[in-house]
């Protein structure tokens, strides 16, 4: 009698944990937990991208800034000013006037300004 109960209740306990295991893979995939975790793993290998793209520009702005340095070594940049050189002109590259050109050929008056109704 023992022997058959012992056998029913480990049947039982079988069918309950298949029955169990069974239901949560069922709900695993359902297309709402299958949208979910694909969600979350998409956000995951954003979050991986976005570290890995921030290490890699801020090796790249080290490295550039270094590059510099040396460049600026090389030319002379970064040495002192010398105070018997006079100091750098400016000169404009082109000249802004406000002023409408207008010129006259045979009499007519022709003006360059296109913001003008035509």
């Amino acid at each position: 009698m023992f022997r058959r109960t012992f056998w029913f209740t480990t049947g039982v306990a079988a069918g309950v944990w298949a029955t169990t295991k069974v239901n949560r893979k069922l709900r695993q995939l359902t297309p709402e937990s299958l949208a979910a975790t694909a969600a979350n793993k998409a956000l995951q290998a954003g979050h991986r991208l976005k570290d890995r793209a921030v290490g890699f520009a801020l090796d790249v702005r080290d490295n550039m800034a270094e590059r510099e340095a040396e460049l600026g070594e090389a030319l002379g940049l970064n040495a002192p000013v010398d105070p018997e050189l006079p100091a750098a002109r400016r000169y404009t590259a082109i000249e802004n006037s406000n002023k409408t050109k207008t010129y006259v050929i045979d009499r007519t008056t022709y003006s360059y300004n296109r913001n003008e109704d035509h």
